[in-house]
């Protein structure tokens, strides 16, 4: 059976429906209440989500407070013109290798928390993102989909004046602010998705959608990125990729992000982030 892992008060829980259940207590002890511990046995995650129903929960998702599913990755990657329409927009070159920048640990947050933007060339990229379950170096193509614990949502929130402050340009740091990587709500085994090549992803800025795309449109799939990073350095359990954003950012409308502004991300499967500009 699938499940839904978060992060609830700084421990693992895993989502059933509408309510939540301490991860801790759900496995009768032989799981703590580190989400990085779950990620890493997360073969056992399956079994205690088949056996949730008849518990008691502890609490209902609408009255919880998330924080990130996947709190301390130690490799966090980005992806960059990942799409042929958000190439086209920023008149930029298709990549003839995945281009893959650091976006840094320390900007991931939750699917709630609010973006301190320090600047005013905020922008906004919603993205699929993978979490690596097992680990390992040189892994093929084929068999990339076995090393993934599951998907979550993410938005790639970049400074594009720090971005581009310097040739080559700063992805790393223009898009590693503090708060610049909320990601959640939940990290979605994947035998609960009916086709990953094939989810909606969309982001809308005060109520008007501004992305619209598919993760069928990617350039470099899944499977291709994972290969591509892992030839070069070892994957490790609860490191995160994030997969590239379609058209439609802010910078190529010259509408960037303000204080006040309301960001939501949704993706077919996985659920919505709101996150409030300040």
């Amino acid at each position: 059976m699938g499940f839904r892992l978060a992060t609830i008060d700084d421990r693992a829980v895993l989502i059933d429906g509408d309510h939540w259940h301490d991860l801790a207590a759900a496995s009768r002890g032989q799981l703590s209440g580190d989400p990085m511990e779950a990620i890493r046995r997360h073969v056992e995650l399956h079994e205690f989500a088949a056996e949730l129903g008849g518990r008691q929960p502890a609490g209902s998702v609408a009255d919880a407070s998330f924080g990130p599913p996947v709190p301390r990755p130690k490799n966090s990657f980005g992806i960059g013109l990942n799409y042929q329409a958000h190439a086209d927009e920023a008149d930029m070159e298709l990549p003839k290798n995945p281009l893959v920048f650091t976006k840094f640990p320390s900007c991931i947050v939750g699917p709630t928390a609010d973006v301190e933007l320090r600047t005013e060339t905020g922008d906004y990229e919603a993205e699929l993102v993978v979490v690596i379950g097992d680990g390992g170096r040189d892994i093929r193509a084929e068999s990339a989909w076995d090393h993934v614990v599951g998907l979550t949502i993410g938005q790639d929130i970049s400074d594009r004046r720090l971005q581009f402050a310097a040739k080559p340009p700063h992805f790393d740091l223009g898009k590693s602010r503090d708060t610049y990587g909320p990601i959640g709500p939940a990290l979605v085994s994947t035998d609960l998705i009916d086709d990953t090549t094939d989810l909606t992803v969309t982001c809308s800025i005060n109520g008007e959608e501004r992305q619209n795309g598919n993760t069928s449109q990617l350039i470099f799939d899944v499977p291709a990125l994972i290969a591509y990073i892992s030839a070069i350095l070892t994957l490790e359990p609860g490191d995160v990729i994030f997969t590239g954003t379609p058209e439609g950012v802010g910078a190529m409308q010259g509408k960037y992000l303000a204080p006040g502004d309301e960001i939501v991300t949704t993706i077919t499967g996985l659920g919505s982030m709101t996150n409030r500009c300040v």
